[in-house]
């Protein structure tokens, strides 16, 4: 089966959260055989700084949006934007 990786920005509620502890915790939401291939930081304004993880997982109807919830019930996440999808 072929894998699928999504480029997903993720910005947190504050300025003040521990970007480290929060990618700790959107590693351990992420479903079952999806996982994350590298995160990026990127700074958006006021000192807010936004995630940018590539995520991949398999390619299989309804996974992306099970990766969406996911990242939505973390604590600390206050939205996220799907950047870029592509297959490997």
């Amino acid at each position: 089966m072929a894998k699928v990786v999504a480029e997903i920005k993720i910005f947190p509620t504050e300025t003040t959260v521990d970007l480290g502890e929060l990618r700790k915790k959107i590693e351990s939401a992420l479903p079952p055989q999806t996982s994350v291939l590298r995160f990026d930081e990127d700074p958006i304004a006021f000192g807010l700084v936004a995630l940018v993880a590539r995520v991949i997982m398999p390619e299989e109807e309804g996974r992306m949006e099970k990766v969406e919830e996911a990242l939505k019930s973390v604590e600390s996440v206050g939205e996220i934007q799907v950047v870029n999808v592509w297959r490997t």
